[in-house]
Formats: structure tokens, C-alpha cells, sequence
């Protein structure tokens, strides 16, 4: 214990007899662990903004039929799911699983036609029928304490015929006037024609006020109605006609041009009619992403016990995602290529830094040598010092990256992630993020170590008397 006190006394005074060099190795640690920590926290806050959008939208797990992911877009009315409602009412019954759910709600996919056929103007569109009050529920979960405060649904509170679609699907069926969408102007249309003079104007003005009271007036139809054209079970034509209360951009264009959400009952009338209605899949939010492992087998228990237990399967939000994992690996592959970097440069200033070191002390060297300290010693001495720098280099810098983190996020910038339309508060997570801290630490730590491995060998290889004669 005392030798190893004696050499971490030498150690901080070897240190601090060349300040200016072993600031300048500080400042490379440090500003590397900075950068590092910041980019990592940028990362995390993207990865939570991502992980929330999508389990807000779709939950953390679907229960569908088998092969539905895969195949069901061509038809989804065929894998649907029967008795729906007694598998919901399972899921929520189960006394182990009961804690750890937020939300569990059915929605219904389906794909047809729809048509403005005042405008003359229909398109292929995909619709999803939803249990409003359950998304405005799901809408809520905020396991990361993000600053945004979701608005309701526009479906909420609108009657059973009412729905929203995509505003790529508001330009093709020419709704954007009355639903307010910009950049709406068709290529290549013409232009309005110049109003002639009727048959009234050319009248005498009592005759044409005679003539105007006995035209009749016909009905003007809703401004954003529209029909919605679907296969049913049977594949016969199905039609609804839907209110269009709003239109909303989806934030991705190929799903803005064929967006449309309605109620879930609108949806099974359209697929099922008078039959028994089903649905596409259930969709499980839990409280927290922690728990999903524990969910899942649970979930996996309560299938199990269903009389489709052979036709069901679980998919949870990564797998109904691929965008999420694709985006975790991307930022996976940057943030190990900025690491790779920042840490080739710790590397070559402090193996530059204590290289320098051994040259200058090869006398002392010799004299330590020579009052009885071991080469394992002397190599000790050098390393340890090269720790140092590391510790505290990477405690400065997480302390700096803490208190840059703490600024970014209170001085009220903005903007628009991944996954979203609107803009949120830019955030980086840096103070809580504990397993990044460490990693980036210790990484720190161990890379000044090794850089002061090498210089350390020299020295502890020199010869006592080469080194006592050293000028």
C-alpha cells in the first residue's frame, strides 16, 4: 500500500513539473470526451424521439394473425382476428400483466378507393380504423420526459362518418380549399373560364326575377365529403361516405398520399357490414420500454391460452419498424467512426506527451533504477501517470459536456427530428445517461493508459549506467 501511495505521489508531481504539457494532454482528453458526450447524447435524444413517435402510434407490441406483416397489405380484410374483443378483455384480465400496461386497443387496416366525384378526382388510399379515445391515450406516453404536450386527435369528439386523411390525399381529390392545404396547384391545369352572360342576364329585370324564383335550387353537397370504396370479406364492393374533418401530413410522403384514418365501427361497417366485425391487430402499449421482455412472455402466456393460439403471433415496434433499427445502427456506425477518431488523436498527443517525458528523465530514471526500484516500477510509474491524465481529462470533460448539455436545452432552440412534422425543443441527454458516461470514461481512461504503455516499456528497459551517464 505504501509503494503504491509513494507512486502516485511521484506520479501527480511528474505531472505537474511540465504543466504545459500535461495541459495540453488535458485539454485532448477533455475536448475528446466533450465532443463525445454531447454527439452521444444528440444520438439518445434522436433514438428517444424516435422510440417514442412510434410506440405512440402503433404501441410497443401488435398482436396480428400470422403472416399479416408480411402479406397483409394485399388484403388485409383476410387476417383478420376473430373474438377480438374476449382476447383484449384476456390481455387486460391477466393479473401478472394488468401492471405493466398503459393502453391495449384494436385497429382495423383496410385499402380501397377514394373518390371526390364532384371534382371528378379519386386515388388509392389505405385506411386504419382506430378507438379514438385509446390513441388520444396512447398519444400520452412520455417515458422520456420530453417538452411537448400532444393535441387530441382531430377525429375527437366528430361523429361515426367522420375521417382524416393525408394532405397528398386532400391535393389528388382537390379538397385543399376547403381543408386549407397549401402548395395544391395541379400541373397543368387550365385556367378558369371567363364568365358569359346566361340567358337571365339577357332578360328584362322584372322577367329575370320572375325566372330566378321559379328555378329550382339544388342541394349543394358538403365541400369535404368524399366516397370511400372498399372490398368486403366476400370481395363485393362495399362504399361509405366519410366527412373529412381534416388533413394532416403524415411526415413521410408515400404514406401523405394515402392516408386515412376513420373510426373503428365506420371501418368494420365498410369491411364486414351486418357480419361479425374483426380486426387487423391489437395494439399493447406498456408503461415503460423496460419491461417489454417480461411483457412479451406474459403476452406470449395469455395467447396460449386463446382458442387461435395457432394463428397468432407477436411483432413488437422494432420489427413493425425497420426504419428504427436502421437509424440506430446508422448512428451506431458514426458514433464508433468519431470515437475511432478522437481516440487515434489522445493516443498520438499523450504517447508524444510522456515519449518526451521518458527522454527528459532518463537520468532520474537511471537514479530510481539504481536506489532499487524494478522495472515493473518504473513501468508503473510512466502508465500510472498516463492514467491520470485520462481521469482527469475524461472527468473534465464530462463535467463540461453536463453543463453545455444543461445549456443547450434551456436556451430554446428547436427542431424537426426524425419521425416527426413539428418542430420540438432540441435536447441532449447527457446527465442521466449513465452507461454513456461510463463508456466514454473508461474508454478515455484506458486509451491514456495504453498511450503511456509503450513510452513506459522504454523506459523501464534502460540501461542503469547508459541512463546515469545521459546528458
Amino acid at each position: 500500500m505504501n509503494r503504491l501511495a509513494l507512486t502516485l505521489s511521484l506520479a501527480l508531481r511528474n505531472l505537474l513539473r511540465n504543466r504545459r504539457r500535461s495541459l495540453t494532454s488535458l485539454l485532448a482528453v477533455m475536448i475528446g470526451g466533450f465532443s463525445l458526450l454531447l454527439f452521444g447524447g444528440y444520438v439518445r435524444n434522436i433514438t428517444y424521439g424516435l422510440e417514442t413517435g412510434f410506440v405512440t402510434q402503433s404501441g410497443h407490441f401488435q398482436i396480428q394473425r400470422k403472416d399479416y406483416f408480411l402479406y397483409g397489405n394485399g388484403n388485409p380484410a383476410a387476417y383478420g382476428i376473430d373474438d377480438y374483443d374476449a382476447l383484449i378483455a384476456a390481455v387486460k384480465g391477466d393479473a401478472a400483466l394488468a401492471p405493466l400496461l398503459a393502453v391495449v386497443t384494436p385497429t382495423l387496416q383496410l385499402g380501397g378507393i377514394a373518390g371526390n366525384f364532384a371534382a371528378a378526382a379519386s386515388r388509392t388510399v389505405v385506411g386504419m380504423g382506430i378507438v379514438v379515445d385509446d390513441q388520444n391515450r396512447m398519444r400520452l406516453w412520455n417515458e422520456y420526459a420530453f417538452p411537448v404536450l400532444p393535441a387530441p386527435l382531430a377525429l375527437t369528439g366528430t361523429a361515426s362518418d367522420a375521417a382524416v386523411v393525408g394532405t397528398g390525399v386532400a391535393r389528388a381529390l382537390d379538397l385543399c380549399a376547403p381543408l386549407k392545404v397549401s402548395n395544391c396547384k395541379r400541373a397543368g391545369e387550365p385556367a378558369a373560364p371567363t364568365p358569359s352572360a346566361s340567358a337571365n342576364d339577357l332578360l328584362p329585370n322584372d322577367i329575370a326575377a320572375l325566372s330566378a324564383q321559379e328555378t329550382p335550387k339544388a342541394p349543394s353537397p358538403s365541400k369535404t365529403r368524399i366516397e370511400l370504396l372498399a372490398p368486403n370479406t366476400h370481395g363485393a364492393p362495399n362504399m361509405a361516405q366519410l366527412n373529412i374533418v381534416k388533413a394532416e401530413e403524415q411526415g413521410v410522403k408515400e404514406l401523405d398520399d394515402i392516408f386515412v384514418a376513420l373510426h373503428l365501427s365506420q371501418a368494420q361497417k365498410l369491411i364486414y357490414g351486418n357480419g361479425k366485425p374483426k380486426v387487423t391487430a391489437i395494439e399493447v402499449q406498456l408503461k415503460s420500454t423496460h419491461a417489454m421482455p417480461a411483457a412479451e412472455t406474459l403476452l406470449r402466456d395469455v395467447i396460449a391460452k386463446s382458442p387461435q393460439k395457432d394463428a397468432l403471433t407477436i411483432l413488437d415496434f422494432r420489427t413493425l419498424n425497420p426504419f428504427y433499427e436502421q437509424t440506430i445502427r446508422l448512428f451506431d456506425v458514426i458514433f464508433g467512426f468519431i470515437s475511432l477518431l478522437i481516440g487515434t488523436i489522445v493516443v498520438f498527443m499523450l504517447g508524444n506527451t510522456m515519449s518526451m517525458a521518458v527522454v527528459e528523465r532518463t537520468v532520474e530514471i537511471g537514479t530510481l533504477r539504481a536506489i532499487g526500484l524494478k522495472r515493473r516500477e518504473i513501468r508503473n510509474l510512466f502508465v500510472l501517470e498516463g492514467l491520470l491524465l485520462g481521469l482527469i481529462g475524461a472527468v473534465l470533460g464530462i463535467v463540461l459536456a453536463i453543463l453545455a448539455a444543461n445549456i443547450i436545452n434551456w436556451s430554446g432552440l428547436s427542431w424537426t427530428p426524425p419521425g416527426r412534422i413539428t418542430e420540438v425543443p432540441l435536447t441532449v441527454r447527457v446527465w442521466g445517461e449513465w452507461t454513456l458516461i461510463g463508456v466514454t470514461g473508461s474508454g478515455l481512461i484506458l486509451i491514456a493508459g495504453l498511450s503511456a504503455w509503450w513510452p513506459s516499456q522504454q523506459a523501464a528497459r534502460m540501461n542503469i549506467v547508459d541512463a546515469l551517464r545521459h546528458v
